[in-house]
Order: structure tokens, then sequence, then C-alpha cells
């Protein structure tokens, strides 16, 4: 049996095996018979085994593990959480003459019909007919014609997914599937699938069938493996043994067995990540020094004096937290979302000044030059009038500037450093670094985080300067739903700016279109009428050429195409990636002074840029974008008191990509938005789970999974607190388990 996914897998709201069910208390001791035992392994010896090469298995060569590595599988630990996807019983497979549009289910048919052909909208469509002996059913397919490859005529094949009713017949789109061996699946052989049939996610060369079988060997070798969760937990929660957790998981005697195995692991994955949150909160909280900024004078009092308008409700609460981090004997760990256009920057330059104030140096990392270079004009606009000296530092500077503002920053005759990555090269070292602001953080890896704080850390004397670290604040204007936040930022403590300034609310202020080719005129029209009022325009193009491949709008061939037949009375530039910062800088000035009508750009202008006449954002292709991005080019426009328009070019051709559309379309907050977002695409590719330095989450989705979330972060900071070295003897394994899931992220767990 052969199994590949087409389409983004989650459970079931009628649960894996397709319906929901409460179960009473599960007697383990009859599920632990006919297990085959094995020698006791030591603690040493099984970490040794789980940190082994998956190749030093059985059944296991150079090929098989190179398949492997496609599925992320290196070690046999790797392996053992390498979790099924679905479960097939085929004591429950339906007839395709007894199914109802809506239904989710999974039949078996042989195939008996193929058939390709391209939509009016030039996609691929691949339709695929089986029979059951009752009737037929069609899988259908966008893009993906290699899928005939695995189902030809006379192939016995289960079709997993949602049953519609169109065009007089039944299909499932995008469908699970299923090739079915009959000799080696159904037969008597067969390792596994007299009951329920695990299935795993597999490659194209690396069959779910085959994977069967060497995880099979492996969880009957592991029937003696410690269990790190306490037995205080597992007693209360009611939660099966570890190694039998596995087998249960793997290759389930029962839907009982099954749901509280995956139950346990679902919950053992999330309290060990709030374990590393609340161990590594606990260090920096009370195991580290910090700078208690307390320095005489009112530099930060005549700063908010010499601001042209009045900070909001929001800002000045969110101050009042930082200054209370500030002045506390432990180092800030703070984390300020945003929305677009709410006033971060005056809030972390109130943080820098904090610091400046006491005679410290402040630092400020963007991830862009364009980011970096709008964070320094801020500084030229606000700080005029007070006696601070600030500098800016970007790969685009010569040599020779380079290290004039690299011996300025080290002599401390630069009070506040704004960069790039620049800053955390080896040549740049403080004085005395006091403060520490990394916008879009998570833009940045682990390690380039921790590097920027170091910065405030001797060589020489291997001691944090003045023995003490310095503050932190991290700034987002991508809103983080709560859950996520509790996931990735459970260690930090949250501020949130939700008001505009001005009284502006993106509600009103802007309004959003989504709009097909067909509107292109009207889009143009409507961009003309603004410029003639005396506004500006953005217009962004996912690519900066051309592809064969994408055919996308390109900047470079809009700008041409758009300056000599749409617009040749109007002023229009471009800006993109490639072009060189001084290039870049020269015209995003043209463009803030009004020297441009309109921009053409790629998603640089994403962040940072603020030009309070553009009224219109015109965004090519997007669908291509996410959610996140597109609000972040949305919140380029309506900074100022104009009524704002942004329009959507978009194309989607998939129940998520319109979903998407929708969502952009109807929600203007930006935390509803993340929200939506995170339960339409979920929080792997809303906000990048890997780069955050936490393990990967194999089971847990944290929207679905924040009633146990919850749970666990409660369990974990409780055992914390009661023993924070987790040197408790019940702790013992606990903490090998911690050490384990944490050993390529200790940048994460204790330094970042």
């Amino acid at each position: 049996m052969t199994f590949m996914s087409t389409s983004r897998c989650g459970s079931r709201k009628d649960g894996l095996f397709g319906r929901p069910g409460d179960f009473s208390p599960l007697n383990y001791s009859s599920l632990a018979g006919g297990r085959v035992n094995f020698p006791k392994r030591g603690r040493a010896d099984c970490q040794s085994f789980l940190d082994s090469p998956v190749q030093s298995l059985k059944h296991v060569g150079s090929t098989t593990a190179r398949h492997l590595k496609r599925l992320d599988i290196e070690t046999v630990e790797d392996l053992l959480y390498h979790f099924p996807h679905r479960y097939l019983d085929l004591g429950r497979i339906r007839k395709i003459s007894q199914l109802r549009e809506g239904e989710e289910v999974t039949v078996v048919g042989v195939v008996r019909q193929i058939k390709r052909f391209r939509s009016r909208k030039g996609i691929r469509v691949l339709n695929i007919g089986i029979y059951d002996g009752t009737g037929y059913l069609y899988g259908v397919w966008f893009n993906q014609d290699f899928i005939a490859d695995r189902l030809g005529e006379g192939t016995t094949a289960a079709f997993s997914g949602k049953v519609f009713f169109r065009y007089s017949r039944l299909q499932m789109e995008n469908p699970l599937f299923e090739v079915i061996d009959e000799k080696t699946d159904l037969g008597r052989d067969t390792v596994h699938t007299s009951r329920i049939v695990p299935l795993h996610p597999a490659t194209q060369k690396l069959s779910s069938a085959r994977l069967r079988r060497i995880i099979k060997d492996l969880v009957d070798s592991c029937a003696d493996l410690p269990d790190p969760l306490p037995a205080h937990l597992r007693t209360k929660r009611d939660f099966p043994p570890r190694a039998l957790s596995f087998r249960e998981i793997h290759f389930p005697s029962s839907e009982v067995s099954c749901k509280r195995a995956r139950k346990r692991f679902l919950f053992e994955e999330l309290f060990l990540m709030q374990l590393g949150l609340a161990i590594r909160k606990r260090r920096l909280g009370l195991d580290t020094r910090g700078i208690r900024h307390r320095g005489s004078g009112d530099l930060m009092e005549r700063f908010c004096c010499l601001l042209p308008f009045e900070l909001t409700s929001d800002q000045r609460r969110v101050i009042a937290e930082i200054r209370r981090d500030m002045e506390a004997p432990h180092p800030m760990n703070r984390l300020l979302q945003g929305e677009v256009g709410s006033g971060k920057t005056v809030v972390a330059l109130v943080a820098l000044l904090i610091g400046v104030q006491g005679g410290y140096q402040g630092a400020v990392m963007a991830p862009t030059e364009i980011l970096a270079e709008q964070h320094f004009l801020k500084m030229e606009t606000f700080l005029q009038g007070l006696d601070v000296n600030f500098a800016l530092l970007t790969g685009g500077l010569t040599a020779s500037e380079k290290g004039e503002i690299q011996r300025d920053i080290k002599d401390g005759n630069v009070d506040i450093i704004v960069g790039t990555h620049a800053l955390i090269q080896d040549e740049v070292g403080f004085k005395k670094l006091g403060v520490v602001v990394i916008d879009e953080q998570h833009r940045f890896g682990v390690r380039q985080r921790v590097n920027l704080k170091e910065k405030g850390y001797s060589p020489i004397s291997s001691r944090w300067t003045s023995g003490q670290q310095p503050d932190v604040l991290v700034m987002t204007a991508t809103p983080i739903p709560r859950t996520l936040s509790l996931t990735l930022y459970g260690d930090l403590d949250v501020s949130i700016i939700r008001e505009l300034p001005g009284g502006r609310s993106l509600t009103e202020h802007v309004k959003t279109f989504v709009c097909d080719k067909d509107h292109r005129r009207w889009a143009y029209e409507k961009i003309r009428s603004e410029i003639e009022q005396g506004r500006q325009a953005y217009i962004v193009c996912p690519l900066i050429e051309e592809s064969d491949k994408i055919q996308t709008r390109a900047v470079m061939e809009e700008a041409a195409r758009l300056q000599n037949e749409i617009f040749p009375d109007l002023r229009v530039g471009f800006i993109h990636g490639k072009l060189r910062p001084a290039e870049k800088e020269e015209v995003m000035q043209r463009f803030r002074k009004g020297s441009l009508d309109i921009l053409i750009s790629t998603t640089v202008v994403e962040v940072g840029i603020d030009v309070p006449n553009a009224s219109v954002m015109l965004v090519e292709d997007a669908e291509r974008f996410g959610l996140a991005q597109l609000h972040q080019l949305r919140g380029r426009i309506g900074r100022g008191q104009h009524k704002s328009y942004c329009i959507l070019f978009a194309d989607p051709a998939t129940e998520e990509g319109r979903a998407r559309m929708e969502a952009i379309r109807r929600i203007k907050d930006g935390f509803q938005l993340a929200e939506a977002d995170l339960e339409i695409r979920g929080e792997g590719q809303v906000f990048g789970m890997r780069q955050s330095g936490l393990p990967d989450l194999k089971l847990a989705k944290v929207v679905r999974d924040v009633d146990v979330l919850l749970e666990a972060r409660k369990e974990a900071f409780d055992i914390v607190e009661r023993d924070p070295s987790l040197n408790f003897p019940e702790h013992r394994l606990l903490l090998m388990e911690v050490q384990r899931k944490f050993a390529a992220n200790l940048d994460w767990l204790f330094h970042s």
C-alpha cells in the first residue's frame, strides 16, 4: 500500500477515524499483552539508541536512509516520532452508491478512467475515476499530473476526503489516496493490515508500506523505553506508558487506544516546549543581573514634549511597562506587538533614551537596509534639539565609512546605533551597550539575535558589561495570535499597541478590494484620480524579472509598461532588492518628497516605509502573498489623513487561496487577521516555527489545541516553580528529555 499526500493534512472534525467518541478508561495491561520483551536498557543506552542514525536499524540501507532524510528522518528518534497522518480501517470502507454530499469518507475501487484537460484559466486538471461495483467516484487534482503515474488503469486504490456532487457525479478534490497491493496489503502475510492501517507520510520512492515495516520493527524493539513524563502527571491525566503509546499510535489495536496514545504525545510535546520556556523565563528573570536604568536627567520627558503629536493611551501604557522593566534589577525581555502605523518606533526610542540618559548605548537592528534607513530618518526628525549622537551602519557603506562608525561606537561617541546584520559583525564592539531593540525580529535567526545582545559582553573579562546583561525589546508589526504567542514567546513579557495615532482607524480609513483582471481599467482610473488630487500610489509585484515558470507581473517590465502605455504623463519610479543601497535610497527620497507619483516595487516596501501622502496600494498576483505580507503592504497607505484604497488583483486556484483573499478583504484588524491566517494555513506556515528555535510540533495545532496548550503550560511552569533545576528524583528523566529536545537549540534555551 503506497500513500501520497496531495494536500495539507489535519485532523478531521469528526476525528481520525471519521466519527467522534468519548471513551472510557483504558485497560493498559490488556493492551500490553503479546508485546515482545527485550533486554532492559540503561538511560545512557536509551539515549544513545534514540540518537543513533536511522541506518543502524534493520531493513534501512543507505538508499532507504536517503529517502528517509527527505522526510526529515535521520535518527531513530525521528523515525519514532514520524506519526501517521491518518488511518484506514478496512472494515469501515463505504460503498460509493451509499455516499452523500458533504461526507468525509474512504472508498476503495479500481481505476477505470483517467482524463486530463486545461481549464479556461490554464490550470491543468486531472480526473481519475474509480469503480467499486456499485458506482463511480472521481478524484480531481489541479496541476498535479504526476499522480497519474501512480494510479494507472486497473490499479486498486483507496480515496479519502470530502464528497462533492458536481457536474452530475460524485467527486473529491485533492483526495488522499492509497495504492493497494492486494498481495501484500490485504493478504495473510501482511504484518499489520488485519485491522487499522496507519498512513505515514511517505514519498514517491519510499512507500508507506515500506515505512510501516521499518517502523513496526523499531516499535517492537522499544518495549523498555523509559518514560520522561513524571508519574504523577501520567496518573492525573490517565496517559498510557510511553512504549505502549508508541505501539498504539503507530499500529493501533483499537480506536480507543490510538486516541489515548495521540492525546498523550500531543500533551507531551506541548508540555516539553512550555517546560523549556519556563526554564528560560526563570533563568532570565531570576538568575541573571540586569541594568537598573535610573540615570538622572529629563531626556525622555524632553523627547516626549518635542514630539509633534500626542502619544496615544496605548503608547503611554507600554512606555510605563518598559520603564518599570528597565528600572528592575533583572534584564528586560519584552515583546512589543503593534499594528502597522501604531507608533512602535517612538516607543522604542523612549526605551533607548532611558538607556542613554543613564550613560549606556543603544542598538537597533532591522532586517533590511530600507527599514534601517527609515528608523534613522525618524531619529533625525524626532531627536532634533536633543544632545544625542546616533549613526547608521549598514552593509552598503564603504569600508572607510564603516571603519569610522565602528571606532565611534567602540569609543562611546555614538549613543544610538541603527543598522542591519552589519551590527553583529566581529568588527563592531560597544563601549557600554545597555539597550537592544530588534525590529521585525522573526526575520532574524536565533544566533543573530543572540550575537547582538552579546555585544554587551566583554571577551577580556568574560563578564557582561558591569556584570549585567542589556535590556532587550523585540518588536513586530506582524500581529501574533495569542495561542502562537504563548508557544513562541511564552517566556517574554508582551506589550500590545492596538490604537492608531491621530484617532485613525484602519477599518474606516482604508478600503480593500479583491479584483480580477476585468477590473484593471477601473483600478488604473482610481490611481489616476487619486494622483490628480495630489496623492501618490504604490504598485507591488512579486518578482523582479519575468519567469517562464511563474507568470507574474515583474517590476522591470511592469514599470516600462505602465510608464509607456498607461501613465505616460505621470512620474513612475521602481525599486527592488537588487538595486544598490544608494539607488534605493535615491528612489525612496524622490517618492517621499513627492517627486514620483507612482512607485512600482517588490515587497521591499512591506515594512517601515512611511509616506503619509500615499493613498493607493495595488498588488499584483496577491494570491502569491501571505496574509501577514498583504496586511503589512496595506499598512503602507492610510498613514495620512486621506481615505485610502488597497486593490488586490488575485486569481486563487485553491480553497485556501480563496479563503485568504476573503479574509484580507473582510478583516482589517491585524490580530483578527492573524487568527484567521492561523486557522486557514496552520502555525508552521504562518510564522516559521523552525526558525524560532523551538522543536517542531508533530501533532499539536495551537489553534485547535489551545486548551491542551494552556494545561501543559500550567503544569510546566508549576514544576519549574517547585524544582527550577529539575533535580528532584522524579524529574531526572524529564531533565534528560528537555536536554535532548533542545540539544540543537541551546542558544534559544540559555542565551537568547
